[in-house]
């Protein structure tokens, strides 16, 4: 009798461990290609993210088929200039000046077969309202970097109203080891494409609808054990992107680009990009940590070189 008491007082607080849950998250990105330490200063060269999410209630009877459900808010910068930051004259823009910055939200659905559907939607400006010289500038003045030059060049102001909806599926799993189906579509005023790649993880990981993989590390009700109690892991990212229009380039769907008067700088995006990413990240209790390193080929066909760049994520985990 009291060997079946203590081995049920042990399930219990094992399962109590297990099911401990934060239903909101929250931190920040940071992308630069000054991370990886080439001494670069080019294209996508700066990128500031901040996340709120919220894991939402399940139904009990949806519960047997949906084992997560996110929603998620985002504030974004994303920086863009040619080859350096400091260019004297127009005909040596191989990649135009440009700024995004917006505000969006996500709802990813995340299935108990290890698949999830996310949806999200931005509202924002490419141009000079999105301060993406002033942004820059504070950056160099902070950390004694070069004088800024060319930005009277940038892409012009244009609406942004973008649409995504991206979905994974797991294809196989060994121990310390598995695969996912990675695709997304893109629809908007300002980004239009598709893209399909793979997921592959080395080490300690969690079922898709609850990984730091899949941005569901918030979750209001677990009612399953994880694989693992904590996350840490390796992981390689290669995406093809077929693009079909990048405002940051070509500047805005809506409007003549060679207007008298106008300085704007539009070039031509390549339809293209092959993408390779590598990682790590690690999720505990409370924080998530994800470092990453970003490898592409050539978005715009007057450019002179391929570029790359790094990936730094933490996020705090409460109720």
């Amino acid at each position: 009798m009291r060997r079946s008491f203590l081995l049920m007082v042990c399930l219990c607080v094992t399962f109590s461990v297990y099911a401990q849950t934060h239903r909101y998250e929250f931190g920040f990105q940071s992308d630069n290609d000054s991370f990886l330490g080439s001494g670069s200063d080019r294209y996508y060269t700066n990128g500031l993210f901040v996340f709120l999410r919220h894991g939402l209630q399940i139904k009990p009877a949806d519960s047997l088929k949906v084992k997560n459900k996110v929603l998620g808010f985002e504030l974004g910068q994303k920086i863009f200039n040619p080859i350096s930051g400091s260019i004297p004259s127009r005909q040596m823009i191989d990649r135009p000046f440009a700024g995004y910055l917006y505000a969006g939200s996500s709802l990813n659905f995340l299935y108990a077969n290890e698949t999830n559907l996310k949806l999200s939607a931005q509202v924002g400006v490419i141009g000079p309202d999105a301060l993406g010289e002033e942004a820059q500038n504070v950056i160099h003045d902070t950390f004694g970097f070069y004088s800024l030059q060319g930005w009277e060049y940038q892409i012009e102001n244009s609406f942004q109203l973008n649409f995504a909806a991206e979905y994974n599926r797991l294809l196989a799993r060994t121990n310390g080891a598995d695969v996912t189906l990675n695709t997304y579509a893109r629809l908007g005023t300002g980004f239009t494409g598709a893209a399909a790649g793979a997921l592959i993880r080395l080490g300690d990981f969690n079922q898709l609808f609850n990984s730091v993989s899949t941005q569901s590390t918030a979750i209001n009700n677990r009612q399953f054990v994880p694989l693992e109690k904590r996350e840490l892991f390796f992981y390689i990212k290669p995406l093809l992107n077929y693009v079909v229009y990048d405002a940051t380039i070509e500047g805005s769907l809506f409007k003549k680009h060679d207007e008298a008067g106008s300085q704007e700088v539009t070039l031509t995006h390549k339809p293209l990009v092959f993408m390779q990413q590598f990682g790590v990240a690690y999720g505990g209790s409370r924080w998530i940590v994800d470092l990453a390193a970003t490898f592409s080929t050539k978005d715009v066909k007057e450019m002179s070189r391929a570029h790359q760049w790094g990936s730094a994520t933490l996020l705090y985990r409460f109720n």
